[in-house]
């Protein structure tokens, strides 16, 4: 079974956009996954498809109404309701690799895209959705935080990528950031590539990307480096060891 995407949201023609072309479109011409847009307005009751309304207790914007979003949800449930609701929110939980990793290996995903001042919170008391963020900006909405979703998630997909390794040697996966790069010419305005990737000594070339991965996540990444140490020293009781780092 092929992996399905249900998108929520008051812009279906943004879907799939850029996933129609590149590994994305490769991929969804060949059934290797779905993508259904389903209109949130199409579940407002009234002449003009009202789907926002005031804040309470006053404030600038519109708030997507909860009883509409019910309505969606719902529709999207009884559709598939072996696929997980995540609402693509600031107020979410960042977004992990290993989220996405998790999400790719199952059925698929229904995404709640989010429009103006947000969601009535009471959505989120009714219905089982996750709320998630893709980092810590603010979008005009829901759908470009939806696309990078799909798109971390697609590729993981059997038989998307070329290579099965191209999934694992990545930032993130281990906990890091990926090691740089180099390609041909080996020199170029002055700048050679590292005498250790030229050896063909696969031991050695191995330990300098692992130094390499770890000095630069230490270097740009704090937050991944302090996270990445923590799980590195626990032991297998769970107790934390000391480190010298």
């Amino acid at each position: 079974m092929s992996f399905a995407a249900q998108i929520l949201t008051l812009y279906p023609d943004m879907f799939p956009g850029p996933l129609g072309t590149s590994l994305a479109g490769r991929a969804l011409a060949d059934g290797k996954w779905s993508c259904d847009p389903i209109h949130i307005r199409d579940f407002a009751a009234d002449r003009h498809r009202t789907v926002d309304d005031t804040p309470a207790g006053g404030g600038a914007g519109m708030v997507l109404r909860a009883d509409i979003l019910a309505q969606a949800v719902d529709h999207a449930l009884d559709k598939r309701p072996d696929l997980p609701v995540l609402a693509m929110t600031p107020r979410g939980t960042p977004i992990t690799q290993a989220r996405v990793r998790a999400l790719a290996q199952g059925p698929g995903v229904t995404i709640l895209c989010g429009r103006f001042e947000g969601f009535d919170e009471r959505i989120f008391d009714a219905r089982p959705i996750e709320q998630v963020s893709m980092g810590d900006i603010i979008l005009s909405g829901g759908e470009m935080a939806a696309l990078l979703l799909l798109d971390a998630c697609v590729r993981l997909l059997p038989g998307v990528m070329g290579a099965a390794s191209s999934g694992v040697e990545e930032s993130f996966e281990t906990g890091l950031l990926e090691y740089p790069h180099y390609t041909r010419p080996v020199e170029w305005e002055g700048r050679a590539i590292p005498q250790v990737l030229r050896s063909g000594d696969h031991a050695k070339i191995a330990a300098w990307r692992k130094h390499q991965a770890e000095a630069d996540t230490r270097l740009r990444r704090p937050d991944l480096w302090e996270r990445h140490i923590g799980v590195r020293d626990r032991s297998p009781s769970g107790a934390q060891q000391k480190t010298k780092d």
